[in-house]
């Protein structure tokens, strides 16, 4: 029997027990140093004289360097175990943040980015594949909070950036605070995430059996298009949202950044509640209520004439979109039939979740060329409600 699982007397097993707590705080670092990285962009552009095509380039190559790992992290997580790969990935992320600040020249600066890509790939798949196995070994759900733990981190440390900077305080300065920050939490939470014994090995998170090949599954093929959907929509929110209130319903420049906000805010306290109904509910019909609310929130928001509406139904949208794709995350993982499997399949679904957002804003943009933003907007609507109604008929369990 695993030691996380075990009563010692009438001690009950404690979210640190179970591994709960440290792979949420792994996302909460994780989002922390992406976030600073995304922030620093406008920064890194003015210090290199960079144009809008270079600024663009240094995201692609993040993305692209990311979307290659990925693929690459199943078999390493299999190979190693999730946490011998986080615990590594936690010490090398803030020093990279920290280099960001410091490069000579473009060329520099696109080498790091390379790398900071690679390690941020790697570390995404390797997380989401440490909180399958907890849910696994557990079998308490612990996605959706993880995912809320990302995105509460991601707006502390967008905010920690903008006030150092009001605050006169340089890029490689904000960088290396947030690094300190990171580097510390991290050496902290790679003290919890578990080891496995030799005699619990089948069910840890961090587990390395035998390689072998795993195929690739019509329902892990079905899930990640569910999740590139998803993901498009997400994208087209975020990227396009404030743009639509402004340009199509005559909102400020204030009031438009309120489409992001509404979202992420529905977002955060729907990935907050998500593990509690899906556990209660079960999985089938909180995605089915998730997907209700997503459409209805998206056709508010590109809908309606009025901002503040608007506004309200992106964080709509965000409440419906933010407990569906972790519950596709948990799905694609308790489907596997052991750890190593899982680690394969989660890598695998997440490389079509980041195509989805790294691939839909510039769809849209070209798209919003042809026929208009409103009319490519609208586009997401019918898009979210055919796959969820697939999901929900095909590819779900109940629990």
């Amino acid at each position: 029997m695993s030691a996380a699982v075990m009563v010692e007397g009438s001690r009950q097993p404690t979210a640190s027990d179970t591994g709960r707590w440290p792979v949420r705080s792994v996302f909460f670092l994780n989002g922390l140093v992406c976030a600073a990285y995304i922030v620093s962009l406008p920064a890194l552009k003015s210090a290199h004289g960079l144009s809008d095509s270079g600024i663009g380039l240094v995201s692609l190559v993040f993305a692209l360097s990311a979307l290659v790992a990925m693929q690459a992290a199943g078999r390493l997580v299999s190979a190693v175990g999730s946490g011998a790969v986080l615990r590594r990935s936690l010490l090398t992320m803030p020093p990279l943040l920290v280099a960001l600040g410091f490069v000579p020249g473009f060329g520099w600066l696109l080498a790091v980015v390379t790398v900071f890509g690679l390690v941020h790939g790697t570390t995404d798949a390797a997380m989401n594949a440490h909180a399958v196995g907890v849910e696994r070994r557990t079998d308490r759900r612990v996605l959706g909070s993880c995912h809320a733990a990302w995105s509460v981190s991601a707006v502390a440390a967008s905010l920690a950036m903008g006030a150092m900077a009001a605050a006169a305080m340089d890029l490689p300065a904000r960088c290396a605070v947030v690094a300190v920050v990171a580097l510390t939490g991290g050496l902290f939470a790679m003290r919890h995430l578990r080891q496995p014994r030799p005699d619990d090995r089948e069910r840890a998170p961090d587990v390395a059996p035998p390689r072998r090949r795993v195929r690739w599954s019509r329902n892990t093929v079905l899930l990640g298009l569910t999740a590139a959907v998803l993901m498009v929509c997400e994208g087209g929110v975020l990227g396009w949202g404030g743009v639509l209130l402004h340009d199509a319903r005559g909102a400020s420049l204030t009031l438009s950044a309120g489409a992001l906000t509404g979202y992420a805010l529905g977002q955060t306290v729907g990935r907050t509640l998500g593990d509690a109904a899906a556990t209660r509910w079960g999985a089938r019909s909180v995605f089915a209520i998730g997907g209700a609310l997503g459409i209805a929130g998206l056709a508010v928001g590109i809908g309606a004439s009025e901002p503040l509406a608007a506004i309200g139904g992106f964080a709509v949208g965000g409440l419906g979109l933010s407990v569906q794709l972790p519950l596709l995350f948990s799905e694609v993982g308790r489907a596997a039939s052991d750890d190593a499997s899982a680690a394969v399949a989660v890598a695998r679904f997440t490389s079509f979740a980041y195509m989805g957002i790294l691939l839909g804003p510039g769809l849209i943009g070209t798209m919003a060329d042809m026929i208009g933003l409103v009319s490519t907007m609208s586009a997401l609507v019918p898009l979210l409600t055919i796959a969820t109604a697939v999901t929900v008929g095909f590819s779900l369990r109940r629990r």
